[in-house]
């Protein structure tokens, strides 16, 4: 057995920067490719931080409402370079592919019912289902170890997608599962349970090898809590920045005006919805639709297409929602400039909750990391967020494939069942083309994508329908 390396050094602000700005640029892909390109360059292409401290970060932001790959970003920023850093990594994650989003939603708001435009989302469509698909895979390889984890997705599949049971209420039972299971030692409950066993004394890393040292005497431990410190002040104002716009508009506007129903709904999205973001997704995607009627159910489906074609985090489908509904609902103002400001209204309701989570909770969590019972609810949260993410993509195919549904009620149970007569030949098969793409031939997510926009063109242009 070779001896254990020397730790990398711990990298500059300015390094960091540079970092932070690539993963915002190529975390294309959804959570899953996020946290996968985020794992590549920091634990094993930087060392900056160690396999067991990445996945109890991860861990506990899959805990968290909203999305978990902005807020590991958080997370490992702050345990970098303290509250400047989590502000620079968390954003600097979300903004270049918000700029995007904002482009293509103007894009979409103005053309998106032109023939050619439509057919490149129909393609998008099929795809999006396909990538969704294998987001439940990846994340299913890498939480489900062992027969209590698998048993846990499976349980909180069927409670979502036929009871209804809320998100808040299956995230608490699978904790709770996982705590009771872990602190009486039960088989398939141990730490790193959800994410396999990991080791990282041969080859420490950098931020790993810092806070051991810092931790063994007063200087370090003083240090450590003077940053918590500084990281919990910064998530109250953080809170406060965030509420503030909201009871702002409430006051100027009132309760019934777009704006202020934008930044209402998306801060209580932002509370409420947890499993990162393709279970969030499920539920803007409802309320968006059927209680606010903001946009159509196609119309969501061609929102999460353009957000696959972005990178940075895949809740971004929220900033098109928000466009969407500013636009058709301007008020005194232009349509485009109201699309813009409700657009950029929720991302900061959105994303702004990520710093609060991580500021005010992280210092704690990071106490706690050698505590086995907390070690086993998060792992068993992780393995629920699993059936969650397998609701979302059963939801997406039954709207994608189907033209009609049938609602089903047997006693407690109620779910959506497709009309098989109502089969889109067509969308099957850009989602199989799609499917082949990505699982057969490992294409990735835009060349998968680009692939189904031009098939989609070339089946609506050679149908001659729009």
């Amino acid at each position: 057995m070779s001896a254990p390396s020397a730790p990398p050094a711990l990298p500059g602000f300015a390094e960091a920067f540079g970092v932070w700005l690539r993963i915002g640029l190529l975390s294309f892909g959804g959570p899953a490719g996020q946290i996968a390109l985020m794992h590549r360059i920091l634990v094993e292409e930087k060392r900056w931080i160690g396999e067991r401290r990445f996945l109890h970060a991860l861990n506990y932001c899959m805990v968290l409402p909203g999305p978990e790959a902005t807020q590991l970003a958080c997370y490992v920023g702050w345990l970098l370079h303290g509250v400047a850093g989590g502000m620079v990594a968390g954003w600097l994650f979300v903004l270049p592919g918000a700029a995007v989003m904002m482009a293509l939603s103007a894009i979409y708001a103005l053309w998106g019912a032109v023939p050619f435009v439509a057919a490149l989302f129909f393609g998008l469509k099929c795809a999006v289902l396909m990538l969704v698909l294998e987001a439940t895979l990846r994340i299913g390889r890498r939480a489900l170890k062992g027969a209590p984890m698998w048993a846990l997705a499976a349980g909180a599949f069927v409670a979502i997608f036929f009871l209804g049971v809320p998100f808040p209420l299956i995230v608490l039972g699978a904790g709770l599962v996982g705590w009771a299971g872990a602190s009486a030692g039960w088989r398939g409950f141990g730490a790193g349970a959800g994410h396999g066993a990991a080791t990282d004394g041969a080859h420490p890393a950098a931020l790993d090898a810092l806070l051991d040292r810092a931790e063994q005497d007063a200087a370090g431990r003083a240090m450590l809590a003077a940053r918590a410190l500084a990281a919990q002040r910064a998530g109250l104002v953080t809170l406060l920045l965030w509420l503030a716009p909201v009871g702002a508009l409430f006051l100027a506007l009132g309760a019934s005006d777009t704006f202020t129903r934008i930044g209402a709904f998306f801060s209580v999205m932002a509370v409420v919805t947890f499993g990162g973001a393709y279970a969030v997704l499920a539920y803007v995607a409802q309320a968006a639709v059927e209680s606010y009627g903001w946009l159509a159910a196609g119309e969501m489906l061609d929102g999460l297409g353009l957000a696959e074609t972005t990178p940075g985090p895949l809740i971004l489908v929220t900033q098109f929602v928000g466009f969407l509904a500013a636009y058709r609902d301007p008020g005194a103002l232009a349509p485009l400039l109201a699309g813009i400001l409700g657009a950029a209204l929720t991302v900061w309701v959105t994303f702004a909750p990520c710093f609060v989570w991580i500021f005010l909770g992280a210092p704690a969590v990071e106490k706690l990391r050698a505590n086995k019972a907390l070690a086993g609810a998060l792992g068993a949260i992780t393995a629920a967020v699993v059936g969650v993410i397998l609701n979302l993509a059963v939801w997406f195919a039954l709207h994608v494939l189907f033209a009609r549904h049938v609602a089903v009620s047997l006693g407690p149970v109620h779910f959506d069942a497709p009309v098989p007569a109502s089969a889109d030949a067509a969308a099957m098969a850009l989602a199989a083309i799609a499917g082949a793409a990505l699982f057969r031939f490992r294409l990735g997510v835009v060349p998968t994508l680009g692939i189904a926009a031009v098939a989609g063109l070339a089946w609506r242009l050679a149908a001659g329908t729009p």
